[in-house]
């Protein structure tokens, strides 16, 4: 073996990424990437773009009739099945929106992310690159008045329509991404399809087997279940476990579970006429004269009958391209048998065809196929619970029709948070719990004087600013910007399930909103619970300022509503609920990962920037604000109750010395490095801001002479943008 190393060209050392990033010599280092990832500048539209107001000029019965003609115009590069592309955009649709977990409010079609990776490679969206190659005209005719992301998920619900269905709506407002969401977490494996169960502690055998969280799919690059079976294997009840675990992280529960998986394999087919090595790389790695389009089979013409997709070959219905409800038919008038398809996948097929249901070759005209179930499909009947609501589904169609419309709206909308976030004409008049109503405010505003008013009854109430802006933060720092969910518009806080969330209860909340709601009735004023919670923040903030000697004005919008228990949906709130939440020192029980990487998550979530995350938590430790009244760590001040810069001063000054408390690494007390005296306790979200070179930072421009101000006016910001994430009205 040479001793001589092989040597780079000049251009490849400055133009060459390198392999070896921050992320390889310290894999456990904190990155702040995601409270980046969406900065204005990566739009091609420019920092002022507003997509609503751009959508406004959009002819949407144009872009209507443009797309119901698209679905019957098939493409010799990529021809339609029955001549209809109706069933390959509603599976675009579906897998657009159907990434989405309620867990934490990731994925969904919200942004159309489909586009990019991991999303535009994964096993289960193979070849719906074509879907979207073949929308592009429509695109590119409309411009910026219709995003990727809307255009992706109304293609799929006007092509139902274009097959005799009536949706139950559609809502456009689906402003694109323009980077891939890299902050998702999608699973541990390090392969496509992997059957080891690294996502999985448990087991079928014991009873037990539960899926890891955040996740929503049995393995990597599925958007939920694998059709085979549990890895492979045809074992219907056991693919109904992964079912009712899969849709339910979605938000679905049995009824609406079954209602779409009857609607949805009502129409097209699945392709796996070609061996399963027949195809090529996906499109992330996909030769550059490919164009980004991915999956080349190789195996004759590697199109119409030789598609090879999914590895299934088949259709579900005789008549694929038909609303109707043939699919109950079929799978309640047959016996069925596993058997393998062309490309090797296990799928099951009736052991004796009945007349009428013998199913019409895509592309070979008078050639007749035997129709084909899943085993996922075959879970409908095989499960007592769906069973019995397929049965309900077969006697009457019109049941069936209403929940599958029903069912398929949510899952098109079910990451766009609440309806007025929603715009366009097909908007429906009716009002789901699941979109999180609040009611109409009534009535004028309340003016200037009448707010000038209540903040002094405020003030004079003996509430401290702690408590005060503590109170405004449990409020509004529910929302996230993942699903548009949470938020303190609605004054949910004083509802179930948050009145008993243990940081509400530990941080003593329900008392300051009874002293709130006392002085809204006293005063007569028009104005919401929601409304006084968040303007006693703003009281708190000036408060604690004025006691620093800072002249601070929080801005206040009045215009929150109170939201009712019968407009809540308490099961689905239960997700929301702050496990932990930095900027009030809080953490209920540790997860397994680190309390700093939590911080952030959450601040992204919140729409912070560092500057404002730094301010915030720096501000709130001043102010008294952590959960619990004897919970001290990281109050580094000998004034606590004022907003000022001293966290920031005490937690850089070289003259401390800090120590782990215990075992752990999640307290630690600090001791003067001269004298040895105790000082302090802080926790790692505390002392991150000292030990992170970015954070370091900004925490030392706040600590330096003048900085003070600067965190201030970073303060306002920030806490201004949490309290009004949700005002959907102000802004989108």
């Amino acid at each position: 073996m040479s001793d001589e190393q092989p040597t780079r060209p000049e251009w490849a050392a400055r133009t060459t990424p390198s392999l070896q990033g921050n992320e390889h010599w310290w894999p456990d280092q904190l990155t702040l990437n995601v409270l980046h990832q969406r900065h204005p500048d990566a739009s091609p539209f420019g920092e002022h773009f507003d997509y609503v107001e751009a959508f406004s000029q959009l002819d949407v019965d144009e872009l209507t009739a443009d797309v119901d003609a698209l679905m019957t115009d098939s493409q010799d590069w990529w021809p339609a099945d029955w001549g209809h592309y109706g069933p390959f955009f509603i599976r675009m649709s579906w897998h657009a929106a159907g990434t989405y977990r309620q867990i934490d409010g990731r994925g969904g079609g919200g942004t159309g992310a489909q586009r990019f990776a991991p999303l535009n490679s994964w096993p289960d969206n193979g070849n719906l690159d074509k879907a979207r190659r073949l929308l592009w005209p429509i695109k590119q005719k409309y411009g910026e008045r219709i995003s990727w992301a809307d255009l992706l998920v109304f293609a799929g619900n006007r092509a139902l329509e274009t097959m005799g269905f009536s949706t139950f709506g559609f809502g456009f407002g689906r402003a694109d991404i323009w980077a891939p969401e890299d902050d998702i977490y999608w699973g541990p494996e390090t392969e496509w399809l992997s059957v080891n169960d690294e996502r999985y502690t448990g087991s079928f055998e014991d009873g037990n087997r539960v899926l890891d969280n955040p996740l929503a799919a049995v393995q990597m690059g599925l958007i939920y279940v694998n059709p085979e079976g549990p890895n492979g294997v045809p074992d219907a009840l056991r693919s109904a476990q992964d079912v009712r675990e899969t849709f339910g992280r979605m938000g679905m529960n049995d009824r609406e579970t079954v209602a779409l998986t009857v609607g949805g394999h009502t129409f097209g087919k699945m392709h796996g006429n070609a061996p399963a090595d027949a195809v090529g790389e996906a499109p992330e790695a996909a030769r550059i004269n490919e164009m980004g389009v991915g999956w080349a089979n190789k195996h004759e013409t590697g199109l119409g009958e030789y598609t090879l997709t999914s590895g299934f070959e088949g259709a579900w219905t005789p008549t694929p391209t038909k609303w109707d409800n043939t699919y109950l038919d079929t799978i309640f008038a047959h016996q069925w048998e596993v058997t393998e398809s062309p490309a090797g996948a296990k799928q099951w097929q009736p052991v004796e065809v009945k007349e009428g249901y013998w199913v019409p070759d895509a592309h070979v005209e008078g050639r007749m196929n035997p129709p084909v179930m899943t085993t996922a499909d075959m879970a409908m009947i095989a499960d007592p619970d769906y069973l019995e609501i397929a049965r309900e589904f077969h006697e009457d169609p019109d049941r069936l029709a209403d929940e599958f419309a029903r069912a398929w709206y949510k899952l098109l909308h079910r990451d766009m948070g609440p309806r007025e976030r929603y715009v366009g004409p097909q908007v429906p008049d009716e009002v789901l719990i699941w979109q999180d109503p609040v009611p109409e405010h009534e009535g004028p505003l309340v003016g200037e004087e009448e707010i000038a008013a209540l903040k002094q009854r405020i003030a004079d109430s003996g509430l401290t600013p702690a408590q005060l802006v503590g109170t405004a933060w449990a409020s509004a720092c529910t929302f996230r910007q993942t699903d548009y969910r949470g938020g303190a518009n609605g004054a949910r806080i004083r509802l179930e399930p948050q009145a008993g969330w243990d940081v509400n209860v530990r941080s003593g909340v329900s008392a300051v909103i009874d002293t709130l709601e006392g002085i809204g009735e006293a005063s007569g004023a028009n104005i919401s619970l929601a409304d006084l919670i968040v303007l006693g923040g703003s009281v708190g903030v000036e408060m604690a300022a004025a006691a620093a000697e800072h002249d601070v004005t929080v801005p206040f919008t009045p215009g929150r509503t109170d939201a009712t228990q019968e407009m809540t949906e308490v099961d689905t709130f239960q997700w929301l609920e702050p496990k932990h939440d930095a900027f009030r020192n809080y953490l209920q029980k540790s997860p397994g990962i680190p309390s700093e990487h939590l911080m952030v998550d959450r601040a992204f979530m919140l729409n912070l920037s560092v500057p404002e995350m730094t301010a915030l938590v720096g501000g709130m430790r001043a102010i008294g604000v952590n959960a619990g009244d004897d919970n001290t760590d990281g109050v580094l001040t000998d004034r606590p109750g004022q907003l000022t810069n001293d966290f920031f001063v005490n937690l850089v000054d070289m003259g401390t010395v800090w120590s782990p408390i215990g075992e752990g690494e999640e307290r630690f007390e600090a001791e003067v490095r001269a004298t040895g005296e105790k000082k302090w306790t802080a926790t790692r979200v505390d002392l991150v801001f000292g030990s992170n070179s970015q954070l370091r930072a900004v925490a030392e421009e706040y600590a330096a002479n003048g900085g003070e101000e600067r965190m201030l006016e970073a303060f306002v910001r920030g806490f201004v943008k949490v309290m009004e994430n949700d005002r959907f009205d102000l802004h989108r």
